[in-house]
């Protein structure tokens, strides 16, 4: 089962999501929780809070932790707050020189 995370995830839905989805995270018997962020289109920085609020209860139920379809935007802010390891982001190549 995956954790679907909705088209808009903002400070004002923030609690009401991350209820919503540690509910199902808790219910989940498999032993891998994924996270689903392909519907997120509207977001700002609190969604990083709710992703990583969602992982450190997976780790603590001893289940391991992904996330799928994050958009470019809201990896990018990852990275600049320095938590992309911690969501599993891979670092962007540099860009190639030119000759």
């Amino acid at each position: 089962m995956m954790l679907l995370l909705p088209q808009a995830l903002t400070q004002s839905s923030a609690s009401a999501c991350l209820a919503q989805l540690s509910a199902q995270l808790r219910a989940q018997t498999q032993a891998e929780v994924v996270v689903d962020a392909l519907a997120l289109q509207q977001f700002d920085s609190v969604a990083l809070a709710v992703l990583l609020a969602l992982r450190r209860q997976a780790l603590a139920a001893g289940k391991s932790w992904s996330v799928n379809g994050l958009p470019t935007r809201l990896a990018d802010l990852a990275r600049l707050y320095g938590l992309a390891d911690l969501l599993g982001l891979l670092q962007p190549s540099p860009p190639a020189s030119a000759p």
